[in-house]
């Protein structure tokens, strides 16, 4: 009887202990989740769901829609927030901040930005991509047309290096410039414009 309380004692600290790991970890990833948020597990008993409920059954002659497989998104970004990248199923895509590649107000590209333009190219030789879309974009300060003709200069600049690096005929771009659309954060505040002056570099992504 004693070995086996002292065998229950061990095993409740066990788990104590454990439980408090757990819960430092958990609170130390709070930021990037493992799973999507509403998905944890809960302490609470699940919901009785009734299986003879007429809400829960297909109406007669009704039939469900055809299966289909949903795009997985990956998105990686740099602590700084200056490079990121996303892989679906299909693409391949990178963003790049204005302000690691260009002076401000500039389509004038820095030497680190050629470094990472490069590194660029190598991820499109490794997919065997021959479709390159490279696009340019910025906040909505100023006018709306100074905004196009900028995104656009600073697309091509981009293209310029990344045509250079590659040097392969069989691929084709399509460069624009987009100006003020599509942003991707909040212009209202600084660190939402940075954001959205970008320019983004994808492509297809080698068929599995």
């Amino acid at each position: 009887m004693t070995h086996t309380r002292l065998a229950l004692t061990l095993t409740a600290a066990t788990v104590m202990f454990a439980t408090n790991l757990y819960g430092a970890a958990t609170a130390h990833a709070d930021e990037s989740p493992s799973v999507p948020p509403g998905t944890e597990a809960s302490a609470s008993a699940p919901v009785e769901v009734d299986g003879n409920d007429p809400d829960l059954k297909i109406p007669e002659g009704a039939t469900l829609a055809e299966p289909k497989v949903l795009d997985i998104k990956q998105v990686v970004e740099d602590q700084s927030g200056d490079e990121r990248r996303e892989d679906t199923n299909a693409d391949v895509k990178f963003a790049l901040q204005a302000e690691v590649l260009f002076g401000k107000d500039s389509a004038k590209l820095s030497g680190e930005a050629k470094s990472r333009i490069a590194a660029i190219a190598e991820e499109i030789k490794t997919q065997n991509a021959t479709k390159v879309r490279v696009f340019g974009f910025t906040d909505n300060l100023g006018s709306s047309a100074h905004g196009d003709v900028l995104s656009r200069q600073r697309a091509n600049a981009v293209h310029d290096v990344l045509d250079g690096e590659l040097n392969d005929p069989d691929i084709t771009f399509e460069v624009r410039g987009y100006g003020e659309q599509y942003p991707i954060a909040d212009n209202s505040t600084e660190a939402g414009r940075k954001k959205n002056r970008r320019v983004e570099v994808s492509f297809p992504r080698t068929e599995s």
